[in-house]
């Protein structure tokens, strides 16, 4: 029996954070391009997709939000809360929630009646494609089909024939799966569930938005009937690092050679490597950040013609270079060829990390082809491969571009986590991520005994 008593606990958190699927879920790339999040009820989006309007938000490309009934129905038999005074509270909580999250969102109320959505899916269709318009959608994000709820079930529905209709790609958060599922129900589709990262300041903001629902998080009063209607076990599965999603069309695993052969049989230097000043000032920044001024062993890992590795080579007493395409690894041998210390490969990193241990480790615009699985196991390969005063420097770019399986950013918030290391520094502007990691720790004053 499905229970849609939010009231109950329902299945602890930690039945689902025991599963190991959980922890490595494929990510998904964030929307580029005209967003609209769809809520069955008032605090469906903060639950379900919170995490994903602050990020949007932060990246300056602020998600519609649209919620479709009015959420009257949470409180029946109540003797002190009045169903229009329970419509206004909704509304009110659901508008500051978005702001809290996403201040330039728009909001629109549509204000069908609570459990009545199937008896209105015309109207309800109808007033969803006036929202979206003649302008071109990117992606409908929704409460997932197969939530079991049936308001949940039917906007899903709706949302999902929408998005066939008008190209867009549509996304799904499941919020009552959490509650009557277990990680072995059949229902669980493990295989188009996709994590996107929160960072902390996401999950905080996400936290507080969820408690701005306090007709949904807290007794109204004493009377039986206003016992708050989300149990707060219930809550906590919403208070995770990532948020997770129902998806069709995500790759799981990253490009591989097919991909970057025909990069480089298109061109000799398919990224300008050696002729942008963006790629310049990227490697000038890297070098920059090494916190040691020489390192005995290294790894660069996607070196490709090798620009990067001629700036690497004299820091180092031994590097090697790895990169999956055969004749970025001709141009990089060619380059350094007067460096017997360094040596060039073909491989493919997915593959396992080669020889080691390593003094130094870098990853450069390399983490976003690999899916989050492909990354996590990399984390904690390249880990265990880090010597006891070892450094990992990462450094991405961070627009989106469809060929990358996850964000630059993304990769960035999940090496942070999985590495557990020491960050000892980082940098962003509007296009670069770059940080360093270090097994030892401290600061470059510190290493040189300049502070204690």
């Amino acid at each position: 029996m499905v229970s849609f008593d939010g009231r109950a606990a329902g299945t602890p958190v930690e039945t689902w954070d025991a599963d190991e699927r959980l922890d490595h879920l494929p990510g998904v790339a964030r929307p580029v391009g005209r967003t609209v999040v769809v809520a069955a009820h008032p605090d469906d989006e903060t639950l379900g997709a919170g995490g994903l309007l602050h990020a949007l938000a932060v990246e300056g490309r602020p998600a519609e939000v649209v919620v479709v009934t009015d959420g009257g129905g949470s409180h029946p038999g109540s003797s002190t809360l009045s169903p229009g005074a329970l419509v206004r509270l909704r509304a009110d909580e659901v508008t500051r929630a978005v702001a809290l999250l996403s201040p330039a969102s728009t909001v629109w109320l549509l204000g069908f009646p609570d459990g009545a959505v199937r008896e209105h899916r015309e109207g309800v269709t109808a007033a969803l494609r006036d929202v979206l318009g003649p302008e071109p959608v990117a992606a409908i994000v929704s409460t997932w089909r197969g939530d079991g709820h049936r308001d949940h079930r039917i906007v899903g529905e709706i949302c999902a024939a929408l998005a066939a209709e008008l190209g867009a790609r549509h996304w799904e958060y499941p919020l009552w799966m959490w509650h009557w599922g277990t990680p072995d129900h059949p229902d669980v589709p493990w295989d188009r569930l996709r994590a996107l990262p929160l960072d902390d300041r996401t999950v905080t903001l996400k936290r507080r938005a969820v408690a701005g629902h306090r007709t949904q998080t807290e007794p109204w009063s004493r009377d039986p009937a206003d016992v708050a209607p989300l149990h707060p076990a219930f809550l906590r599965h919403f208070d995770r690092e990532v948020e997770v999603f129902v998806v069709d069309d995500e790759p799981t695993t990253g490009p591989g050679v097919t991909y970057f052969d025909a990069a480089y049989e298109r061109r000799d230097d398919p990224w300008r490597l050696a002729t942008r000043w963006y790629e310049q000032r990227k490697r000038a920044l890297t070098i920059a950040s090494l916190p040691a001024e020489r390192f005995g062993s290294a790894l660069e890992i996607g070196s490709s013609i090798g620009m990067l590795t001629a700036e690497l080579a004299p820091r180092c007493d031994r590097l090697l270079a790895t990169d999956l395409a055969a004749r970025a690894v001709a141009s990089a041998a060619a380059r350094v060829a007067d460096q017997p210390h360094v040596t060039a490969v073909q491989h493919d990193i997915r593959d396992g990390v080669p020889d080691g241990p390593y003094d130094l480790v870098v990853l450069s615009e390399v983490g976003y082809y690999l899916t989050r699985p492909e990354l996590l196991t990399l984390a904690r390969r390249l880990r265990s491969a880090l010597t006891p005063v070892g450094v990992l420097v990462a450094c991405h770019w961070r627009h989106p571009v469809d060929a990358h399986a996850q964000p630059g950013d993304d990769v960035h918030l999940t090496l942070d986590r999985e590495l557990g290391l020491t960050r000892v520094s980082t940098y962003r502007d509007a296009d670069v991520a770059l940080d360093v990691w270090s097994v030892a720790g401290g600061s470059v004053a510190q290493r040189e005994g300049l502070v204690p």
